[in-house]
């Protein structure tokens, strides 16, 4: 199957639309139609269309919240798995794999989000005690999660590159095939150049919509009856 060369970030060209196995000339970059300037939130093509236009087929008949296409081809087999796990007892809905650094600012962020909107979360601020080993934990949680989120950061990428325990977690997480990598404050473009195989996968941005709308998708995602 054809896939996008570029399923968040667009294509920023003509030609590079043209040259798209999947697009084969359409465009999911949204530009302002007055300035040519690129529309952060991406709610709006230089054509009025709004891209984020669908729901998804597990969202609530009252959601108000709605995906591109990219991210419901992105967000399906997850979902198709955390279905499968609904019926594993006793574990967490996510799994927040990130920076140590980012645990009192952008990870805590999320946290404290996913849960206002119900989602259990493994978070090793609290999930971790005094004196217990860090490692053991880590692999305590993924076990007992049924999707992994992947906060990438800046702060992030630095521990990937110098092969800090974020890497541990990514790697348990990618083996899972559980993931959903959640770019903030950097780029997919930079993810790719510390770990290619992570950054090939798609997820979500903060460059585009909000955290606190990034977390209602992740809350939609892991939600079962």
């Amino acid at each position: 199957m054809a896939r996008c060369t570029a399923p968040y970030r667009g294509h920023r060209t003509a030609s590079g639309r043209a040259n798209c196995p999947a697009c084969g000339g359409y465009s999911s970059y949204s530009y302002t139609s007055s300035y040519g300037n690129s529309n952060r939130s991406g709610n709006s093509s230089s054509s009025g269309r709004n891209i984020r236009s669908r729901k998804a087929s597990w969202s609530s008949p009252i959601s108000s919240v709605y995906y591109t296409p990219a991210e419901i081809r992105t967000l399906t087999p997850i979902r198709e798995n955390v279905e499968k796990r609904a019926v594993i007892p006793d574990l967490r809905d996510v799994f927040l794999c990130h920076a140590w650094d980012d645990r009192k600012h952008s990870a805590k962020e999320l946290h404290d989000l996913l849960e206002a909107n119900g989602v259990s979360v493994w978070f090793s601020e609290k999930d971790v005690l005094l004196g217990s080993s860090l490692l053991r934990e880590i692999d305590k949680g993924l076990a007992k999660s049924r999707v992994g989120i992947v906060l990438v950061t800046p702060n992030f990428i630095d521990r990937v590159r110098n092969e800090g325990i974020a890497e541990k977690e990514l790697s348990a997480l990618l083996a899972r095939d559980l993931l959903v990598p959640i770019v903030h404050d950097t780029t997919f473009e930079i993810l790719r150049e510390v770990s290619p195989l992570l950054g090939s996968r798609s997820g979500l941005d903060t460059n585009e919509e909000s955290m606190y709308k990034v977390a209602l998708k992740l809350a939609e995602l892991v939600e079962v009856e």
